[in-house]
């Protein structure tokens, strides 16, 4: 590869592009990025070149399942996944020999269909599980199409685990939720057993079967309650409970561990629950050695 251009404005993100990658070429908001003529226009100066690969993922807060009912805009939020139409918008300026799109695969079916018709194909619709030891459902639109399937890889979240123990076979999405943990042992396996958010990792079988009734006594046998109402709680049956540590969380993304080193575990958390499965990308990829 020769020169790669990176449209970001999250901190965290450029950071740990510059950290593994420090030939990236950064050009800030995709807002202010036109291509004309041979001529790539930023916010960080022009270049004029030749660009065979467009990759993009508009944030996907206001298409997933996991966002409010009423702020589940779509589209329509200029600000998050709105965005797609300026990548498009670049897309078309490009016309590159390949493309590729990411987005969540919870979206509304007339926002998926609408970028469906704009790419001109068809999306593939792939759940990371399949190579991973995390869920990630997501569609992909690309005219990259690699001649062998997405090969399964036998891998499940206990498997990765440095120590402890999980009720599931694989972690929940990765999410940027997961860089904001609850402080308290009650309130982490609260959002955990009640909401289905992030994920927990216990001492052991025993130490999970005992969380469950400790906390069903608490809420009365209720799966959902207000967090305020554990406020006080002065037990220690859920001492112990952690969350995923930074190398988990990287393996569950396919990321090599130390990835992220540069970053904080909480900031590790943040880009990774907005990043790509890198296996699954990679397995698109496979297809520029045959064209």
């Amino acid at each position: 590869m020769n020169k790669y251009f990176a449209a970001e404005i999250k901190d965290i993100a450029i950071e740990v592009t510059r950290y593994n990658y420090p030939y990236t070429i950064h050009v800030g908001d995709v807002n202010n990025i036109t291509y004309k003529d041979g001529v790539l226009y930023t916010e960080t100066g022009n270049f004029k070149t030749n660009i065979d690969l467009v990759i993009f993922g508009s944030p996907c807060q206001t298409f997933s399942i996991a966002c409010k009912t009423e702020r589940r805009i779509g589209l329509d939020d200029k600000k998050k996944s709105g965005l797609f139409l300026q990548c498009y918008k670049i897309l078309k300026e490009v016309n590159p020999i390949y493309f590729l799109m990411e987005n969540v695969a919870s979206m509304r079916p007339d926002d998926r269909d609408f970028i469906t018709e704009l790419m001109g194909v068809e999306p593939y619709l792939i759940n990371a599980d399949k190579i991973s030891p995390a869920l990630r459902k997501r569609y992909y639109w690309t005219n990259l199409k690699p001649n062998k399937e997405l090969k399964h890889v036998d891998v499940d979240l206990n498997d990765i685990l440095n120590c402890g123990w999980s009720d599931r076979k694989k972690a929940r999405c990765l999410a940027v939720i997961d860089s904001r943990p609850n402080s308290t042992p009650v309130k982490m396996f609260h959002r955990y057993y009640s909401t289905g958010f992030t994920t927990l990792i216990f001492k052991n079988q025993k130490h999970y079967q005992d969380c469950v009734k400790e906390y069903e006594k608490l809420s009365g046998g209720k799966r959902k309650i207000t967090a305020s109402k554990l406020d006080g709680y002065m037990g220690h049956v859920f001492d112990g409970v952690r969350y995923m540590r930074q190398e988990e969380l990287e393996k569950c993304q396919c990321v090599p561990v130390g990835y992220t080193k540069c970053l904080t575990r909480n900031e590790a958390a943040n880009v990774l629950g907005d990043g790509w499965n890198v296996d699954v990308i990679a397995w698109f990829f496979s297809a520029l050695n045959i064209m």
